[in-house]
């Protein structure tokens, strides 16, 4: 593995910009980021076409990412488990991203080597601090999870799958759908129920809580527990290309 520090000023040396891509359930999102992890561009985003199926989700980012000029590199966040740039799982996508080389499909599109995690990795990466135990929760269409162990990532943890109450899962209680059947103030106290559930299990140094419904939290929120902004999940693109292991170029 290179170090981070390694791997930036070798970046920094020859001016790489990273173009960062989020798909997501409800958008799609992109901007390009240079050596620092630095913003070029505004935020582009497009709604996430239905049905999502891969071609077409491949053919709306093209037309997302034209405008947004030269990049060197792509980083793309998933909402599903990733492995060496293939999409295992989408469970707010669809089937057919099962076992498809998304790596491999943006770098045909893109002419341009790429590099696939799961979105709420990529959005932590934007946030952490790189110290002990740290975990990011997003709030979207779904719920994503991801763990770090001083600033190394933990794969395909799919918390939002697993049993939490009343028959639900961890995503059906406080996703997109629950928000909108039992209304913002139940899903506050239904948040701060996750996360007293969470946090006893997995001890973060620190939590994060990120995703486009963060924004709707109301509730007093304990000690080492943050919200992020959404921007996260591209600004944490750069440092799929600080770790040989992550991804697939």
């Amino acid at each position: 593995m290179t170090s981070i520090t390694t791997e930036t000023a070798r970046a920094a040396a020859t001016g790489l910009k990273t173009l960062a891509i989020d798909i997501g359930g409800t958008g799609l999102k992109a901007l390009v980021l240079d050596t620092g992890g630095n913003a070029l561009t505004e935020r582009a985003r497009i709604e996430t076409p239905q049905p999502a199926l891969p071609e077409v989700v491949l053919t709306t980012l093209w037309t997302l990412i034209e405008p947004l000029g030269e990049f060197d590199r792509v980083s793309v966040g998933f909402p599903g488990v990733v492995m060496d740039g293939v999409t295992m799982t989408a469970p707010n996508l669809g089937k057919e991203w099962q076992g498809f080389d998304l790596a491999k499909a943006i770098t045909e599109k893109t002419r341009r080597p790429a590099r696939v995690l799961n979105d709420a990795g990529v959005q932590g990466y934007g946030v952490i601090e790189g110290q002990g135990v740290e975990m990011i929760l997003t709030l979207g269409t779904g719920l994503g999870c991801a763990l770090y162990s001083d600033g190394k990532y933990v794969p395909n943890l799919e918390l939002a799958h697993h049993p939490f109450a009343k028959g639900k899962t961890y995503e059906q209680y406080v996703g997109k759908k629950a928000l909108e059947k039992v209304g913002k103030k139940k899903w506050n106290k239904r948040v701060e129920e996750v996360i007293a559930q969470v946090m006893p299990i997995f001890n973060p140094r620190k939590l994060y809580l990120g995703g486009g419904n963060a924004k709707k939290l109301k509730i007093k929120l304990p000690e080492h527990v943050v919200i992020t902004e959404n921007v996260a999940g591209l600004l944490g693109g750069i440092a799929l290309w600080h770790d040989t292991k992550n991804g697939k170029s």
